[in-house]
């Protein structure tokens, strides 16, 4: 490695002579824009995708310098005078707008010094990679008179976080109609609100169950009109589940979802053997992660409802992930069955458990998706790291599903997700005859809607091969 690319050193006014020049290339990326919209507060999520940044507003934006002003004061910062310089001022002209794509050289040349005050006015020109001026003026800087030479500071390397795999299913579910759904008990703001988005998105038509008088409060407390949407009455939280859990076996609606309930009062109307929803499978919570540092959508299953399941609780669970997958179209998702090693160990139950799972696809009891474990998790969703063991696996490092074995483990796996990876996700709960959305207060929009995303394009899926 030269000095060059372990120091930074800068120029002294006395070293600089007339006609002394620097320059740097840069290509306009999406990061940039994306970087600058956080930087400049405008972060409305129009303005930072591909079609906003190829538009003539985005184009005009760039062109007055936003960022080929701001290589202009790089290269001056760092390269010509360097460290120690102050900028006093500029005058730029703006030619040409700057678009995604556009690499720009950046020149500047000393044109004019001034010995008693320590100025130099330097020549700034920036041209695109046909050639074309598209900013070009002078700048006034206060150069350095002593010499500085220091590390090349490291950079952080900025990640722009995004939700594209949410907004994809947010997509993915314009396509269907929308899906008639029990709102349950929905007597405080953000559930309101929330099945009010969803609706507004095109994805529910909400049934709001429970105690109307508190459902109309809260409505107008948020501002929100309801009279295009059926209230049906119940006295409390106890009788809108079950009242919720009889509309949907009924045919009136398609999904339920949770208002401000406690969880366990709507899953055990939900579970109850004769009036409830139950199938031939297992209930089971799966929760769609979008992790910005994974290539794509993470199924997490089960965080929610299965403490500690045996090998048929599991075997389900599995089967209602694959089934979840498949609604989101993927058309064979890859399962991994985790444990703390790759290997079977009979003194560590879910290894055995995992191989006896992986042995039931095999033999046709388990369909639809490729079954391998047990696994790490770094195995699971690393190829390096997979490699590193010699793990050959269609699974191994490029997993869909992830199986935690309890709810011990997976509500630990979401949450450090979440809290540590900057990941954002999704739940529902399949098993039953409809699916049934567990949000959460503290849920955003995105994520609230995305659940009900996944609610609607499950329903629709199962439609679809009852249908077959």
């Amino acid at each position: 490695m030269s000095p060059s690319d372990t120091e930074i050193e800068n120029r002294t006014y006395d070293e600089i002579e007339i006609g002394d020049t620097a320059r740097l290339e840069r290509r306009l990326t999406m990061d940039d824009i994306k970087l600058f919209a956080v930087m400049s507060g405008d972060v409305n999520p129009a303005h930072v995708d591909e079609d906003f940044a190829k538009s003539s507003r985005f184009q005009e934006i760039i062109a007055h310098g936003m960022w080929g002003g701001a290589l202009i004061s790089t290269l001056l910062g760092t390269e010509l005078p360097g460290p120690g310089t102050i900028y006093l001022g500029q005058t730029l002209r703006f030619k040409a707008p700057v678009v995604l794509g556009d690499v720009l050289t950046v020149t500047v040349e000393a044109t004019e010094k001034n010995d008693e005050k320590h100025r130099i006015r330097f020549h700034c020109l920036c041209k695109n990679q046909e050639g074309k001026t598209v900013i070009e003026g002078d700048a006034d800087v206060l150069a350095p008179t002593k010499k500085v030479r220091r590390p090349r500071a490291v950079m952080p390397r900025v990640r722009m976080a995004e939700r594209r795999h949410l907004h994809e299913l947010l997509e993915a579910a314009s396509r269907p109609e929308p899906l008639p759904t029990a709102v349950v008990h929905p007597v405080d703001t953000q559930s309101m609100l929330g099945a009010l988005q969803a609706a507004r998105r095109g994805l529910i038509v909400p049934v709001f169950v429970g105690p109307e008088e508190r459902i109309r409060n809260v409505a107008e407390e948020a501002g929100a009109d309801l009279s295009e949407y059926e209230i049906v009455a119940t006295r409390h939280s106890h009788a809108a589940a079950e009242r919720a859990v009889a509309l949907a076996r009924e045919g009136a609606v398609g999904a339920l979802m949770k208002g401000s309930l406690h969880t366990d009062e709507l899953l055990h109307a939900a579970l109850h053997k004769e009036k409830g929803l139950r199938t031939e499978r297992r209930l089971s919570h799966v929760m769609a992660f979008d992790v910005p540092t994974y290539p794509r959508p993470l199924f997490i299953t089960d965080a929610a409802i299965n403490i500690y399941p045996s090998l048929a609780d599991k075997a389900d669970i599995i089967r209602n992930a694959i089934e979840l997958a498949r609604a989101v179209r993927i058309e064979t998702p890859r399962v991994a069955i985790l444990s703390a090693v790759e290997t079977v160990n009979p003194r560590i139950a879910s290894t055995v458990e995992a191989a006896a799972l992986c042995k039931m696809a095999q033999r046709g009891q388990i369909q639809g998706g490729i079954l391998d474990g047990p696994l790490a998790f770094d195995n699971a969703i690393s190829e390096s790291a997979s490699h590193a063991k010699g793990i050959e696996s269609e699974v191994a490092g490029r997993a869909d599903i992830l199986v935690a074995p309890d709810l011990e483990a997976a509500n630990m796996l979401v949450k450090q997700l979440t809290y540590l990876a900057d990941a954002s996700g999704a739940g529902v709960v399949v098993g039953a005859r409809v699916p049934i959305m567990l949000t959460s207060r503290a849920d955003d929009a995105i994520t609230r809607m995305a659940s009900c995303a996944l609610a609607l394009l499950l329903a629709d899926y199962q439609t679809r091969i009852d249908g077959d």
